[in-house]
């Protein structure tokens, strides 16, 4: 199993469920289970790529047709959230998502509506029902986004919002798309930062 699990010192405060950006699971999210894990969560990141790894756009574009299908990704999803809860031996669950992770999270959020009491979202937006689901929500999103519109967001926090959910959206300015990742041109290391801090904050509220 090529997936990443990732473990506290000490009795864990919940779970988290980390769902990888296009690119796979490669070093950088490894290393946000590394410090979910250093924050007293167990983490674990399922590998939808079975250990591709993309570098540049077009590999990406190529992974995501050829391994993300609707029916084998949600099963696969499903099954490492079954292997998180049972780890975690019933304390509350968050769930971190990264662009096309966060997008498939909010697909899994449908699924599975009472399972999580944290979402975190990076730079992503999906249309759906989630009336039902008892999570709150913290979203980052880059000021310039040539993969998500403003309207997108506004749409999806309407949504959320309307649903009665706990939700905070932040728009981060002079950065895009891939904002939080430091192997990427797009990476800015202030905006990251204060995310990072965000979703901390966030998740010990929400999760212990």
């Amino acid at each position: 199993m090529s997936d990443y699990f990732a473990k506290p010192k000490s009795a864990p405060r919940g779970g988290i469920l980390v769902l990888h950006a296009w690119w796979g699971l490669n070093n950088v999210c490894k290393s946000v289970c590394d410090r979910l894990a250093a924050e007293g969560y167990l983490v674990l990141a399922p590998d939808l790529y079975d250990g591709g790894i993309a570098t540049s756009i077009p590999e990406a574009e190529t992974l995501r047709k050829k391994k993300i299908k609707r029916s084998t990704t949600l099963k696969q999803i499903l099954a490492a959230l079954k292997y998180l809860k049972d780890k975690a031996e019933g304390a509350p669950l968050g769930l971190v998502g990264f662009s096309l992770g966060a997008w498939l999270g909010l697909w899994l959020l449908e699924e599975k509506p009472k399972d999580f009491a944290a979402t975190v979202l990076f730079y992503t937006t999906r249309g759906g029902d989630f009336a039902k689901t008892k999570s709150a929500f913290l979203g980052h999103y880059a000021e310039t986004d040539e993969f998500v519109t403003d309207s997108g967001r506004k749409k999806l926090e309407r949504t959320l919002k309307a649903a009665g959910k706990d939700v905070a959206f932040h728009v981060y300015p002079n950065t895009r798309h891939w904002f939080f990742e430091d192997d990427r041109p797009e990476f800015n290391p202030q905006a990251a930062e204060l995310a990072w801090e965000r979703t901390v904050a966030f998740l010990h509220e929400h999760i212990g």
